[in-house]
Order: C-alpha cells, then sequence, then structure tokens
C-alpha cells in the first residue's frame, strides 16, 4: 500500500516558548476530534515537502513561513481511518510573517506553551508524546522514525538520528 504523504508544521512564537496549534473542534466524525495537532496536510502531486508545508501554513493559519527547519520525518504505517500508511515531515517555523488567523474549517487556533504541550496539558494524539521532545529539544537533531498502529493507537515507537 502506498503511503499518503504529509507535513507537519509547528510555529513557534517569537520568543520560541509557544505553538500555534489548531484544536480540531469543527467536525465531530474527524479522526482527531477534541485533539490538538500542529499544522499541514497532503503534499499535492507537484509539491515538494517545504512548497506542500509552506502552502498549509498560509491555507490554515495565514501566515508565511520566513524560516523552516526539518525536524525529522514519521512513517505511520496503519495510521489512517481506514488503516492507511502515512509518511510525515516535521518542520519547526521559527519565522514567519502575517497576523494568524484564529481559526480554519479544521478548527480553532490557539497559541499553546511548549511546557503544557511537553507535559501532555493539553489533548492530542497519546503517541504525540513520544516524538514532541525531539521537535522542541533544547538542541534539536533531525529524526527519522516509525511508529505503526493499529486500531487508532500506536503500537512502538523507534527513532534514528
Amino acid at each position: 500500500m502506498q503511503a499518503i504523504l504529509a507535513t507537519l508544521g509547528y510555529v513557534l512564537s517569537p520568543a520560541a516558548d509557544k505553538v500555534l496549534m489548531v484544536r480540531r473542534d469543527t467536525r465531530p466524525d474527524d479522526l482527531h476530534y477534541g485533539k490538538y495537532n500542529g499544522l499541514g496536510g497532503k503534499l499535492e502531486p507537484d509539491e515538494d515537502a517545504v512548497s506542500g508545508l509552506r502552502r498549509e501554513i498560509r491555507e490554515e493559519a495565514g501566515l508565511e513561513c520566513d524560516r523552516v527547519d526539518l525536524a525529522g520525518t514519521i512513517s505511520w504505517p496503519g495510521f489512517g481511518r481506514h488503516g492507511e500508511n502515512w509518511f510525515g515531515f516535521l518542520f519547526r517555523i521559527p519565522l514567519w510573517t502575517g497576523t494568524p488567523l484564529s481559526g480554519n474549517n479544521e478548527g480553532s487556533l490557539h497559541w499553546i506553551p511548549v511546557a503544557d504541550i511537553l507535559a501532555a496539558r493539553i489533548p492530542m494524539w497519546d503517541s504525540d508524546h513520544h516524538f514532541l521532545p525531539l521537535v522542541f529539544a533544547d538542541t534539536p537533531t533531525v529524526f527519522h522514525g516509525v511508529m505503526p498502529f493499529q486500531n487508532g493507537k500506536a503500537l512502538t515507537w523507534s527513532y534514528s538520528t
């Protein structure tokens, strides 16, 4: 089965102590309903990962990415609603311009303290807590991970740098 290619971006506040996240609260049938996620989505066939990320951030948050830093990649076999495989390119976005939207068709946008994300104080996928410490590390190193899913739950997590 071919993987769905996607981006996941974490827009940082100017002090890098908060992250702009979407609270998926518009569609109760959404696989992510009620959870906070980074911004991003599926790549179009004619896009590279950075172009796709920039398009998604523009569409979802109304921002232009001035600098993007690759945090890592993750293969999520079986993650999709019907067991589809996903492969994601994860980015930190430390420099951007514009005024963030208050929300989009997926949900409302919120500035969340990095400390609250790392301490699991907000509703997120449990599995996100495995890789987010790598994304928000004080001295980040690009990582490449795999996190197989079954029935909506991560089975394992492993990565290399």
